[in-house]
């Protein structure tokens, strides 16, 4: 007999969060208490300033960037952040950001656009549902553009910098934010003023930046305060955290702010030459404010709050207040790379907690805008003149030797020269680009607003209809690319004072690095549009900057050895192309970087181990559409030794007589007599290996050293099959093997590994071979005790779990549509592939085939195991309780049960919790 009485909510394992009327209720209306965790998420701005890309970078390994690091150990984990069971299996996967409040820097997602696609989605889909959620009310929150210091940005910045941060999360989004992210919290009124202005309601500071509050008792008709009540100091950080403030821009504030960034110092300004009048002029302008509980988000940060649920909710439970308030909101705030790459696997806490702790208590998970709407701020608060969350002197940080962010005998003092250097860059090219940009822009400053449309969009359309909007006339194809340099100009201007720069200890740094070479970038745009040479002052005043490192000495000497010998013309990106096409073999069009390539003419010639190719390529600016035409040489001599030359294009008679000439020479097979004449027409310069952009020369070196690296393998391996016999007797009767012999065998496996895994990568037909192939490497390694070093191996496994089971579950229309057999053969593979994973000690991530699988779960193979468990109880006579059954059949008369099993013990092999449905199958064939 089959007994079923639990219905599938009973039964599901902990795929979504636990939503009951109860809470959908207290959501809508954010009464009782409330919570809001906020996530600052935010990268510093890593690319090449002249190729637009992250380059390799040796500190993140084994990934290629630190952007692409963090990713993988935090922004993904938590777009799919686990639930687990107490066996380590994936009970459920939630979408962290759709509980968190975020804001997440427009540089970043601009990366997680371009790199991680499936993440960036989950991001913007968690705002949607939690607009649903909370009528209306999403949790992303927009974040000045490049995370400059706002207080110490001059007027016009400060609405370029919120503009484009209002104008990238709108174009994300498809709604317009309600609150902003301040870098580093870092506020003045003046601020607060163009913050207003462009429509933001709300912000977020630290408790330690008010200065006094005090409560709104009556409104007028106007909705201004008509009777105030008296004033509380809060300047040491004792602001109630758990309701919202309004802060009301008054004239005299106006006039804190104008004076409150002296040239030593901008905290000692105080409040006592201004008093305010015990009644608020009707229609003021204000923003409201919410202070984040300092003391749990810097246990969040810096202690083990987040090592479980339990410990995360009984810190937030000491916040709450007991005075029977209708509502109060307990928020916290950190860096979002808190969870999971600060501390490791801390995503998993958030999302029990959002999903199980914080109902079962009957807290509401909400966001500021949503709790602001429900409950609008009945307090006024006063902030300090200029503040921010990491700087106990005001924002002496990002331009004092203030002793924040220092330590041991390095001091600060190279701070205030950089961001007074910084500040006379600035103001030296506002003149260039005013007088410049009016000969060709109706209204330059409007033009940068709006250039974040062109930033986001750089497609030859979008630039077109930018500047056809903004153009005083219609402009040739020159002044278009000295338009366009001049809001680069601009762009990199405001890049180069983004904070981290300041941030650390040293100004040689890589985050100091970066801003001067955006300042070197801005400096050579400036050049190249109106001949001004600012460069020779700028550097003058970097030798004013002082290193705490012996080899630098200077500013002067960073930006020498560190930025002018980074910096890349057009020539060197046709030296790229030329000597990269002696191991690629281009299409006629290549983009390479931010650069479209088009190859006119190309012919190759080889002769023993020397290679020599000449051509003629068109290189265009995807960025300034400057665009050149060069001819170019590159001779391989074999090995390491390259000699490339480019000349811009002069007339097809000049370069056909070039061209013959050097293939002529070529004939010779004298690598000398090929150089020499390579000098007489293209003249002393010449650019090597060395000369190519980071990855290509990675690529070319490997390449190079492959048929090294090829001999030395066939090498061990014979030293492997000679004295395998010999290793075996050594670890029979437990004795060390000698180390050649053993790094022998490792590397003679590892390389018979690495070739069955490429073929197995490739491979269809012989798909079982290559896998029996690599399970018998596992065996000998296993009976030889080796430890391979193949990540590679690791990689191509799991993409072919990954593969494997998408090729399962996509089949058709669903795995119901597979046979019995086929099936078997296909879940069979996938087991094997894990299996020797294991075997081999890799330490396979199948995160990703458990979020295909946990997916599929829910739509596939549950509904199979419902309908069977129904047509069970149906041929019983029994009636069961399965409201969203399926009734799927198959020709025969339905899924057999041992598929049904085999895909569920495949979700076991998987690390998935699939034990209630197990259990029910069991169950009903026992009843």
């Amino acid at each position: 007999m089959v007994s079923i009485s639990k219905t599938q909510s009973d039964l599901l394992p902990l795929s979504a969060p636990t939503v009951t009327a109860a809470t959908q209720s207290s959501a809508a209306t954010a009464t009782g208490v409330c919570v809001t965790v906020h996530g600052h998420f935010y990268q510093p701005p890593r690319e090449n300033p002249y190729l637009d890309a992250i380059e390799r970078q040796a500190s993140a390994h084994p990934f290629h960037d630190w952007n692409e690091r963090i990713d993988n150990e935090c922004y993904r984990p938590n777009a799919f952040a686990r639930i687990l069971n107490d066996r380590g299996e994936v009970a459920g996967i939630v979408n962290n950001y759709e509980y968190m409040s975020f804001n997440i820097g427009p540089t970043l997602m601009s990366w997680l656009e371009r790199y991680d696609s499936e993440v960036y989605e989950r991001i913007l889909e968690a705002d949607r549902k939690s607009c649903q959620r909370l009528n209306g009310h999403g949790n992303a929150i927009a974040q000045v553009y490049n995370h400059i210091i706002m207080p110490l940005a001059n007027e016009r910045d400060k609405y370029t910098q919120i503009r484009w941060g209002i104008a990238d999360f709108r174009s994300r989004f498809d709604r317009d934010p309600e609150g902003m992210w301040l870098a580093e919290t870092a506020v003045d009124y003046a601020t607060l003023e163009v913050l207003v202005a462009e429509g933001i309601r709300f912000i977020v500071l630290a408790p330690s930046q008010a200065e006094r509050c005090r409560l709104l008792i009556g409104q007028n008709q106007e909705g201004e305060p008509a009777e105030n009540s008296e004033w509380h100091e809060v300047g040491g950080g004792q602001i109630d955290p758990t309701r919202p403030y309004r802060c009301y821009l008054k004239p005299e504030m106006r006039l804190m702010a104008d004076h409150q960034l002296s040239p030593l110092s901008t905290h000692h300004f105080g409040r006592r030459h201004f008093q305010n009048s015990a009644a608020t002029p009707a229609n003021t302008p204000y923003i409201d404010i919410f202070f984040y509980d300092g003391p749990i988000s810097r246990d969040m940060g810096f202690n083990d709050v987040l090592s479980s649920s339990h410990h995360l909710v009984g810190r937030l439970g000491q916040a709450v207040r007991g005075d029977h308030r209708p509502a109060q909101l307990i928020c916290v705030a950190t860096d979002g790379e808190t969870f999971g790459h600060h501390k490791h696997s801390t995503e998993k806490c958030l999302a029990y907690a959002f999903t199980e702790e914080f109902p079962r208590r009957g807290w509401t998970v909400t966001n500021f805008a949503h709790y602001l709407s429900q409950n609008p701020s009945a307090w006024e608060v006063e902030l300090k003149p200029v503040t921010a969350w990491s700087c106990s002197h005001g924002v002496d940080r990002w331009q004092d030797d203030c002793g924040c962010g220092g330590g041991g005998e390095w001091n600060q003092k190279w701070r205030r020269p950089l961001r007074d250097t910084l500040n006379w860059l600035r103001d030296r090219l506002i003149p260039i680009y005013e007088e410049a940009g009016r000969q060709m822009l109706c209204d330059p400053w409007k033009a940068r607003d709006e250039y974040i449309n062109v930033i986001r969009d750089r497609s030859p359309a979008n630039i077109d209809s930018f500047l056809q909007r903004h153009q005083v006339r219609p402009l040739d194809a020159a002044e278009q690319v000295d338009a366009l340099r001049l809001l680069e100009m601009q762009r990199h201007t405001l890049l180069m004072f983004t904070s981290c720069g300041w941030f650390f200890e040293e100004i040689s740094r890589p985050e100091g690095v970066q801003i001067l070479r955006y300042a070197a970038r801005a400096l050579e745009l400036a050049g190249e549009v109106t001949g001004v040479q600012l460069e020779k002052d700028f550097v003058d005043r970097l030798a004013l900057v002082p290193s705490n490192v012996d080899y630098f000495t200077t500013g002067a000497e960073v930006y020498r050895k560190l930025v002018v010998t980074a910096q890349i013309s057009l020539r060197q990106v046709a030296a790229h192309y030329a000597i990269s096409s002696l191991f690629a073999k281009y299409p006629r069009e290549q983009r390479v970087y931010c650069y479209q390539a088009l190859q006119q003419d190309f012919q190759i010639q080889r002769m023993g181990s020397m290679t020599l190719v000449v051509g003629q390529l068109q290189l265009t600016s995807e960025i300034t559409r400057e665009t050149e035409v060069y001819v170019f040489a590159a001779f391989h001599l074999g090995g390491w030794d390259f000699h490339c030359c480019i000349q811009p294009f002069g007339s097809r008679r000049s370069y056909t007589m070039l061209k013959e000439r050097l293939f002529g020479v070529m004939q010779e097979a004298s690598a000398a007599h090929a150089i020499l004449e390579m000098v007489r027409l293209f003249g002393d310069q010449s650019f090597s290996l060395r000369d190519l952009f980071a990855e290509e020369r990675h690529r070319i070196v490997q390449l190079l050293s492959q048929e090294n690296l090829t001999r030395l393998d066939q090498l061990y391996t014979q030293v492997y099959r000679e004295n395998y016999g010999v290793m075996m007797a050594f670890h029979r009767d437990e004795l060390p093997v000698p180390v050649e012999l053993q790094v022998a065998a490792e590397v003679a496996l590892g390389h018979r590994c690495l070739t069955a895994a490429k073929a197995l990568e490739v491979e269809t037909e012989d798909m079982e071979s290559l896998l029996a192939e690599i399970e018998a490497i596992a065996t000998e390694t296993g009976h030889l005790r080796c430890r391979l070093k193949v990540p590679e191996v690791k990689q191509i496994l799991e993409k072919l779990v990954w593969r494997s089971l998408d090729a399962l579950l996509q089949a058709g229309s669903g795995v119901e549509n597979r046979s019995p057999v086929k099936l078997e053969t296909d879940i069979r593979t996938i087991e094997r592939l894990i299996a020797v994973g294991d075997r081999l000690s890799l330490g396979l991530c199948l995160d990703k085939s458990q979020e295909l699988y946990f997916d599929s779960l829910y739509s596939q193979i549950v509904p199979l195991c419902l309908g069977w468990l129904q047509r069970q109880a149906g041929s019983a006579g029994e009636s069961a309780v399965y409201p969203v059954a399926l009734d799927i059949a198959r020709p025969d008369g339905g899924w057999e049960l041992s598929s049904i099993r085999q895909l569920l013990e495949l979700g076991q092999t998987l690390a998935v919790d699939v034990e209630c449905w197990l259990k029910q199958l069991n169950r009903s064939l026992v009843d």
